[in-house]
């Protein structure tokens, strides 16, 4: 008996230290869960710790919760502080660095950053930027990505360089998921179910029960990708 209340006590902590987690990561912002700065991640080792260990404390919970929510609460106030002052800012999520710049490798940048050539060279390839005489500038940024601006000789020309004006382009929309109908993304768009319907049916799909994803971006078609590829869209008959 005793065996099972043990086991029913270390599913509630566990349950109880998601919930935390939970609300402190709501919290702290999408920072935690996109590209860190060295504070959140210190800050997010050390709560995914402390959480770790509520989730098997029986005896004592209250002691791993208290420091796991007053992590959290320094975490969002310093958050709060950096976005107000510069200076704390600089301290805490610290300086871009500029590592190339108009053909100048400054190496004592790179010792900051802890980088050696090798490691330049390897980010400088993962940007797509084989050959460095066509960088103009190279950045390291306070979350340890590094930035490039090419030559404008290298860079990829733009409509605006060749006196073209095309149509601006619209953030496609989700209007059919796992063959289901997305009603209030339907009408958000001041589109109705009948008319993506009719799209679907013109493009070769008889419902979106066949469908696996269907984006509108503006105009009288949708990018469709069916559910089971090898059916593809089967052509349904004409009205």
């Amino acid at each position: 008996m005793e065996y099972v209340q043990e086991i029913g006590m270390t599913a509630l902590t566990a349950l109880l230290s998601i919930a935390v987690l939970f609300l402190l990561a709501k919290l702290m912002g999408t920072k935690q869960v996109s590209q860190m700065t060295m504070f959140d991640y210190v800050v997010g080792i050390t709560i995914g710790s402390v959480a770790a260990e509520l989730a098997t404390e029986l005896e004592q919970p209250h002691q791993p919760l208290t420091a796991l929510v007053i992590y959290g609460l320094t975490a969002a106030g310093i958050s709060v502080l950096t976005s107000k002052s510069l200076k704390i800012r600089a301290v805490i999520t610290g300086k871009p660095l500029v590592l190339l710049e108009n053909g100048v490798i400054y190496r004592k940048n790179l010792k900051k950053a802890r980088l050696d050539l090798s490691e330049f060279l390897t980010f400088c390839r993962i940007g797509g930027w084989f050959d460095l005489s066509q960088l103009s500038s190279a950045v390291l940024e306070h979350n340890g990505i590094i930035s490039f601006l090419p030559k404008e000789t290298d860079r990829p020309a733009t409509p605006a360089d060749l006196d073209l004006r095309p149509k601006q382009s619209q953030v496609q929309v989700p209007f059919v998921m796992d063959g289901q109908l997305l009603p209030d993304n339907i009408r958000q768009a001041g589109k109705e179910e009948s008319w993506v319907r009719r799209a679907l049916l013109r493009q070769g799909y008889r419902d979106e029960r066949g469908v696996l994803l269907a984006l509108w971006g503006g105009g009288e078609k949708l990018t469709v990708f069916p559910l089971d590829p090898e059916k593809r869209a089967a052509r349904a008959e004409w009205p």
